[in-house]
């Protein structure tokens, strides 16, 4: 099974992003930064935040779907707020997304916020809503269940340094992954979490038995040369012991994202 986690940034990086994805033949593929634009026919639009604007795919979540006609599609948006197609103005949803190849069967799945709540009319005051996907499925190739979740960890303008809201997000991640995984079973979970390695977010997630791959084994830097601030660090892939880990990656390229991808292969 090939586990990837990335955030997609939007699909700034369109081209590259998509050939990458459609060539590097995931089996579950965990998306952060996801856009829907359902009633929007422009292929881009704007987000604006101040000074800070960027480029989005409208519909980035379809395209994705196109690319990926076996797999099944699981979209989880955490707002719908205003994106700009010149001066108008376009409702644009924004979240994650799970796709898993469907020679898997999903047999849970749960998806909630672990903080805020979801804002149909504006994507809010930082740190805004923030959401967790988990989806337990058999391999039957491994005759064995199997639990994977990711993460958009919350954004603070302070940092990436722990505040009572990132401890209690920690929880509520921890309580959304009990609903479904069982004790004893494979799992693992991936995302941009937005914290530093050390902060509670993996004290919270060492309850449940997982171990970090991008820290024990090395890794220093989890993004492109499309990121310049300091503070490489910010996307993380943990697995328990009995998750049988062949091969592990922290993608440097293709670079298709500010982000690099996370590329996990397991037995």
């Amino acid at each position: 099974m090939r586990v990837i986690s990335l955030n997609a940034w939007g699909g700034k990086l369109h081209a590259p992003l998509i050939r990458y994805l459609r060539d590097v033949e995931p089996d579950v593929l965990c998306l952060q930064e996801v856009t829907r634009s359902v009633t929007v026919a422009s292929d881009w639009l704007e987000y604006r935040d101040g000074s800070h604007i960027l480029p989005q795919r409208a519909n980035l979540f379809d395209e994705i779907k196109a690319i990926l006609p076996h797999h099944d599609a699981f979209f989880a948006p955490t707002a719908r707020g205003t994106l700009f197609d010149g001066d108008r103005q376009l409702l644009s949803e924004f979240g994650l997304a799970t796709f898993v190849r469907n020679s898997y069967s999903v047999v849970g799945h749960a998806m909630d916020f672990v903080h805020g709540d979801f804002s149909g009319d504006g994507y809010g005051e930082h740190p805004r809503p923030r959401n967790a996907q988990c989806v337990r499925l058999f391999d039957y190739s491994a005759n064995r269940p199997i639990t994977i979740a990711q993460l958009h960890g919350l954004r603070d303008l302070a940092g990436k340094g722990d505040t009572p809201a990132r401890r209690g997000q920690a929880d509520a991640l921890v309580a959304l992954i009990r609903r479904i995984w069982r004790e004893g079973e494979p799992l693992v979970v991936c995302g941009d979490f937005n914290v530093l390695p050390g902060s509670v977010m993996f004290e919270a997630l060492a309850e449940l038995g997982l171990t970090d791959l991008v820290t024990s084994r090395g890794h220093t830097d989890t993004r492109t040369s499309h990121y310049t601030k300091e503070g490489r660090y910010a996307d993380y892939m943990l697995v328990t012991a009995n998750v049988n880990v062949i091969a592990f990656d922290v993608v440097e390229q293709p670079e298709v994202s500010d982000h690099r991808a996370l590329l996990l292969d397991i037995a």
